[in-house]
C-alpha cells in the first residue's frame, strides 16, 4: 500500500516541466465520460506534439465500464477518463484497468491522489465546499459535522444519495470521523433539509437564489464558472449575495473530488496510452485544466485560472482516496439507514 502524502494545492510556484518526448505515430482510443467542450485543446495538443490521431467514445462513466466488460479482450479502449473516485474504483473492481509504472506520474501526482496498484492517477480535482445566502445566515457552518447541527435544520440543500459526489463525501466522513459518527453526521443533515435531494450542483446555487435552501454544497467550478462567464439563474448580482466557506480548516480540510483515468486492461495502443496519462500530468495540460474548465490542477505548484484564485486559499483533505472508496459500500448502508433518498 502507498503511504498517503499531504499536498500543498494551491502554492504560488510553478513546477517542473516535463521534457518532451520524441515525436510518435499511431493511434489513441480513448473512453471518456468527461463531458467538457474545454477538453478540445487537451486532445488536439497533444496531437500535435506527439503525432498521435485520438478516436474518442463518449458516454456516461457506467456504460463506458460495461462497454469495456463487454468487449472484453478485444476491446479498442485505451484509456478511461472518468470523474470521481468512486467511479475510478468501480472500472478497477471491474477489471478493466491495468497498473502501470511511470516515473512521470509517481513524481508529479501526489500519492494520495493515485491508486494504491496504480491502476488509476487524479489530473484535477474540484473541492466540495459550503455556500450560504449571505443575508439569512450570519452564522454558516464552518465544517462538514456542523452541518447537522439542528441550528441549520430546515435550511440545507444538497443531492440525492444516487449522485458520487454525495457517495464520495459520506465515504470521506468514514474515513476521517468513523462510521458511527457518519451515521449520525448523516442522520442529523437529512433532518435539516430545505426540500428532498434533487438536481445537479449547479441547482443547489440556484436554490440560495431563489430561497429555497440558505445553505448548500457544490464543487467549486460550478460557481468559478459562473463568476467567470453566464450561467442561467447565476449573475452577479445572486452571486454577491452568495457566501463560501472551506471547510474544516481546523480538522482534516476541505473535500476533494477527483477527475481521473487509467490505461485499459486490454489497450491495443499502450505506449501510447501511457504518453497520454504522461501529458495530463504536464504543467501545460494541468493548467488547462483550470483555464478550461475551474479545477484544480492535481499537480502541486501549477497556476490557478482567475476564477478559482478568487476562491481564495484553502487546505485540502489529503485523505488517501484509495482508502475512501472502500468506503463506498458502507456509504450506501449509511444512505439507506438515514432515509437519505
Amino acid at each position: 500500500m502507498k503511504k498517503t502524502t499531504t499536498a500543498l494545492l494551491v502554492c504560488a510556484t510553478t513546477a517542473t516541466a516535463i521534457a518532451s518526448s520524441a515525436v510518435a505515430e499511431g493511434e489513441l482510443n480513448l473512453y471518456s465520460s468527461r463531458h467538457y467542450d474545454t477538453d478540445e485543446r487537451l486532445y488536439s495538443d497533444f496531437t500535435e506534439m506527439t503525432g498521435i490521431t485520438i478516436n474518442r467514445i463518449e458516454a456516461n462513466a457506467d456504460e463506458l465500464i460495461a462497454r469495456m466488460e463487454a468487449e472484453g479482450v478485444n476491446s479498442p479502449a485505451d484509456i478511461l477518463l472518468t470523474v470521481d473516485t468512486s467511479r475510478l474504483e468501480r472500472a478497477k473492481d471491474a477489471g478493466v484497468l491495468q497498473s502501470i509504472d511511470s516515473d512521470v506520474l509517481e513524481a508529479r501526482i501526489p500519492t494520495s491522489l493515485q491508486d494504491a496498484d496504480n491502476q488509476w492517477f487524479g489530473f484535477s480535482q474540484r473541492a466540495r465546499i459550503i455556500f450560504y445566502d449571505k443575508t439569512d445566515v450570519t452564522n454558516p457552518p464552518m465544517d462538514y459535522v456542523s452541518l447537522a447541527d439542528p441550528a441549520y435544520e430546515g435550511m440545507v440543500c444538497h443531492r440525492s444519495s444516487t449522485n458520487v459526489y454525495s457517495q464520495t463525501l459520506l465515504s470521506a466522513i468514514i474515513e476521517n470521523h468513523g462510521e458511527e459518527a457518519a451515521t449520525a453526521w448523516a442522520q442529523g443533515f437529512v433532518n435539516n433539509f430545505a426540500r428532498d435531494p434533487q438536481g445537479g450542483d449547479t441547482d443547489q446555487l440556484r436554490g440560495l437564489v431563489s430561497g429555497e435552501c440558505d445553505i448548500s454544497i457544490s464543487n467549486t467550478y460550478y460557481f468559478a464558472r459562473a463568476l467567470r462567464k453566464e450561467v442561467d439563474g447565476l449573475d452577479a448580482e445572486a452571486l454577491a449575495n452568495i457566501g463560501w466557506i472551506f471547510p474544516a480548516q481546523n480538522a482534516e480540510g476541505a473535500h476533494m473530488n477527483l477527475s481521473g483515468g487509467g490505461v485499459a486492461a486490454h489497450a491495443p495502443n499502450r505506449d501510447n496510452a501511457v504518453a497520454f496519462m504522461e501529458y495530463l500530468a504536464s504543467d501545460q495540460a494541468q493548467q488547462y485544466f483550470s483555464a478550461g474548465n475551474d479545477e484544480y490542477p492535481a499537480v502541486p505548484g501549477v497556476g490557478l485560472s482567475p476564477s478559482v484564485a478568487a476562491l481564495g486559499l484553502f487546505r485540502p483533505d489529503a485523505v488517501d482516496l484509495t482508502e475512501v472508496a472502500k468506503n463506498l459500500p458502507a456509504a450506501q448502508v449509511i444512505f439507506n439507514q438515514v432515509g437519505w433518498e
